[in-house]
């Protein structure tokens, strides 16, 4: 049995940076207490959801890879013996920023990075002002945990990255997240968006055999420029097994912990009873790298 123990760190952020990685250590260390072997944060856990506004000065927050925030959770991930996944505001060069997933070893070394692929452009979420678009592909990250298929929030909605990184051989699809709802939407549209967002995800890991781990901030935080009502985060963070049954679900506003084991080796059982990889028809999928299939 190739099992291993994760765990979720569902947080909620304030303005006070320094405040927000005080609090991701405790918890990091409280995940690493209880067993895990793997943890995973949300997206841009080191502060507030920036995207809410275009503002140049935001630039600021950005870091260099490896940077203080690499030095600081590889320094912690050493400590506590464990594989550490993380998501950075990278500065790539004067002017190219990105958004970045690095993963740590548990020697506190850098395993790999994944740069956000699908970069969202919507109110309250104006991504593409800050970020360019990742140039590294779709590759897992080999760590002493399994072959990890990382990818990022936007990138959930599209089934094309999550089979891409399971052709390539991972055997875990992970998603930093921060989504949540803008407050003007009725209680109907709002389920509609969070159970879509879950569904979409169960799926990946029914058409790949995976599990899928999403993990998303939770609490509220205001629209700096008061034209919208802010973001409530809806949190839900999630494990789904390779059927696309939900393993672990947690709450939609409160902080929350979560360590659970999961066994890898239900990739090779189900996939032998659901062939979806040996029945492609890769002969016919050409229309696949067309914009629009005319």
């Amino acid at each position: 049995m190739n099992k291993i123990k994760i765990g979720l760190i569902q947080q909620s952020n304030k303005g006070d940076i320094q405040q927000n990685i005080e609090k991701l250590k405790n918890n990091i260390r409280s995940c690493s207490e209880q067993g895990a072997q793997l943890v995973v944060l949300q997206e841009l856990h080191n502060s507030l959801y920036f995207c809410q506004t275009e503002e140049t000065d935001l630039f600021d927050l950005a870091e260099t890879i490896p940077g203080p925030s690499t030095e600081l959770f590889g320094s912690l991930a050493r400590e506590l013996g464990i594989v550490l996944v993380t998501s950075l505001f990278e500065k790539r060069t004067k002017g190219m920023y990105h958004n970045t997933a690095v993963v740590f070893e548990k020697d506190g070394s850098i395993a790999g990075i994944y740069r956000k692929m699908h970069i969202p452009d919507d109110p309250a979420y104006y991504e593409k002002f800050y970020f360019t678009p990742g140039d590294k592909g779709f590759e897992p990250i080999q760590t002493s945990v399994g072959k990890l298929g990382v990818l990022v929030c936007w990138d959930q909605w599209f089934p094309e990255a999550a089979r891409i990184m399971s052709l390539k051989g991972a055997e875990l699809l992970i998603y930093p997240t921060a989504i949540g709802w803008e407050s003007t939407d009725s209680d109907e549209e709002k389920n509609r968006q969070k159970d879509a967002w879950i569904t979409s995800q169960r799926g990946h890991a029914v058409a790949n055999g995976l599990h899928v781990v999403s993990v998303n901030r939770v609490g509220h935080e205001p629209d700096p420029s008061g034209t919208t009502n802010g973001i409530s985060f809806w949190g839900n963070s999630f494990v789904a097994g390779p059927q696309g049954e939900v393993i672990e679900l947690c709450s939609d506003d409160k902080e929350e912990i979560k360590i659970l084991e999961i066994d890898l080796d239900r990739t090779e059982q189900v996939r032998r009873i659901w062939p979806f990889f040996r029945d492609r028809r890769i002969d016919a999928f050409e229309d696949l790298l067309k914009r629009y299939a005319d």
